[in-house]
């Protein structure tokens, strides 16, 4: 008998948008990923779930320690982490984005950036021709401008309320960012007739007719 397929899902605020679309794509007792416990895994019929911090989820599917998982396009971009993406689930939507002080310019030259994405940054701006210095910062970002640190941020972005509350503007998109089903490739090709008729039921919940 085969082992159960392994999906890797992060924890908090996503997983509680993902387990309605499983419950509509009909994948048994996904309600029960809600529980509020410390169980690191659950075991859903022939479905194997890990619950991870987000940014966990590309590396517990890249080294096969999971089949399948979801996560941010946004942190494969910044890991380039080999991986297929077979579905967009069109959740999580958002944009990240250059973002400055409103009425501030910052040098044409050589701009200082704070990010919790230092190798997407370091991209856009190269790809502009502007050699920019790339500070790494992990949270509140929209501090580094109003402290002087930073002349510019980029970060993740949804609706602009926070840039604007604290007196930031966005300047440049640099991606559009959501969720994403994503396969180890060894997985994805050795265990199709079981990856596949997920991935179709998770199709048909993200698009239904």
């Amino acid at each position: 008998m085969d082992p159960p397929l392994v999906l890797a899902l992060p924890k908090g605020r996503i997983l509680k948008v993902l387990v309605p679309l499983f419950v509509r794509a009909g994948i048994d007792g996904a309600e029960a990923l809600l529980v509020d416990d410390r169980t690191l895994f659950r075991d859903l019929g022939t479905l194997r779930v890990l619950l991870l911090k987000p940014d966990d989820v590309p590396t517990y599917v890249e080294y096969g320690a999971a089949d399948l998982g979801v996560c941010g396009r946004d942190v494969l971009l910044e890991r380039s982490i080999d991986l297929y993406q077979p579905l967009d689930l069109g959740i999580g939507r958002c944009r990240m984005v250059v973002a400055g002080v409103i009425g501030q310019n910052p040098p044409a030259d050589f701009p200082r950036v704070a990010t919790k994405f230092p190798r997407l940054a370091t991209e856009h701006f190269a790809r502009r021709g502007v050699q920019a210095e790339v500070i790494y910062v992990q949270g509140s970002v929209e501090l580094a401008p109003l402290t002087g640190l930073a002349d510019l941020i980029v970060d993740i972005v949804e609706t602009g309320t926070t840039l604007a509350q604290n007196g930031l503007e966005v300047r440049e998109e640099v991606a559009f960012i959501s969720s994403v089903v994503v396969a180890n490739r060894a997985s994805y090709k050795l265990r199709q007739m079981e990856i596949g008729p997920m991935l179709t039921k998770l199709r048909a919940a993200v698009r239904p007719s």
